[in-house]
């Protein structure tokens, strides 16, 4: 009997502190004690029971109530709102701090915009911040020619301020490192010589600055300063360098196109003489035969052959006669 008293304590004893314990967790006595000695009216079953049950951990809302509480805000949140934007997916803590600091710094930042802004994907309470101390952003190394030919190579730095008003939609840093680049590669561009921007690089920020690069971004841009200008290379010169090199290379395939045109048009004269000779050389061949054919035909006699003979020596000595230079070489040679 006392080992059974015994076994039966033990477990009564668990099951109290496991019943304790699923008591505590469900009913933060703790919590809710804070939330009433700082003020805040939080309802212990509907209030911190229903977290519980909706998988909402209650120290996170109790401590941003106490926190927007304390700081003079408390009217501007309350539990059902902050459960909302819990479950929506938003950071309550950060939203809650960001709306202390705005109201701290006399910033116009009601809870709703702030919760769209934090479920926008933007650090809200870092978009306060620089709403308050401006931050300074710097572009990369950005190159462009002069007109006369020299490029320039620019770094500036953009001091932004964050605009609460435009943040949800808003566009980010990347554009405006894209804009001032864009206006710095104009700037340069339209300059006539590279030497009035080095000796006023001033011109360049106040031309950007006018052109008003922060419409639909989530930032005004305060100022831009440019902090280095270096002088690049003669791009002009070796354009023309690479242009006149090119030209001369269009100007030798031409000659060259030309050239060959000539030596095939000297090639096909002398196929067309070679044929010709051919033609000629085919010509007489043929005349034995029409000999032969007139002796059998009875058309030609042999006195008339032996004319035909004289005929083509006489020929031959006259062409011999009217060649004498020719026959001297041969004779010479």
């Amino acid at each position: 009997m006392d080992e059974l008293f015994a076994s039966l304590s033990i477990l009564i004893i668990i099951a109290g502190v496991f019943f304790l314990f699923v008591f505590l967790y469900f009913v933060p006595l703790g919590l809710w004690i804070s939330a009433i000695s700082a003020g805040v009216k939080v309802k212990i079953f509907k209030d911190l029971v229903g977290m519980r049950l909706r998988k909402i951990p209650p120290h996170v809302l109790v401590r941003s109530l106490i926190t927007a509480d304390k700081a003079g805000i408390g009217e501007m949140v309350s539990i059902p709102k902050l459960e909302a934007h819990f479950l929506a997916g938003g950071n309550v803590e950060k939203v809650v701090n960001a709306l202390v600091s705005a109201d701290k710094a006399n910033l116009d930042l009601t809870f709703e915009r702030a919760t769209a802004i934090d479920l926008a994907g933007r650090d809200v309470l870092e978009a306060v911040k620089m709403s308050v101390l401006p931050k300074v952003i710097e572009t990369p190394l950005v190159a462009a020619m002069a007109k006369d030919g020299i490029q320039l190579k620019a770094v500036a730095r953009i001091t932004v301020r964050a605009n609460i008003e435009r943040l949800v939609g808003g566009a980010g840093e990347a554009t405006i490192l894209a804009r001032v680049g864009e206006g710095i590669v104009s700037t340069i561009g339209s300059s006539q010589s590279h030497k009035q921007v080095l000796e006023n690089p001033d011109t360049i920020s106040k031309v950007v600055l006018s052109k008003g690069l922060d419409a639909g971004t989530a930032f005004e841009i305060l100022s831009i300063d440019i902090a280095d200008v270096d002088v690049g290379a003669n791009i002009g010169a070796k354009l023309q360098a690479d242009q006149a090199q090119a030209d001369l290379q269009i100007a030798r395939a031409r000659a060259e196109e030309r050239r060959a045109a000539a030596v095939a048009s000297e090639q096909e004269q002398i196929a067309e003489v070679a044929r010709q000779r051919a033609r000629v050389i085919e010509a007489e061949a043929q005349i034995p035969l029409a000999i032969a054919e007139a002796f059998r035909s009875g058309n030609l006699g042999i006195m008339d052959y032996y004319q035909l003979k004289n005929i083509q020596a006489d020929t031959s000595m006259r062409e011999s006669i009217a060649k004498p230079d020719d026959s001297n070489r041969t004779t010479n040679g």
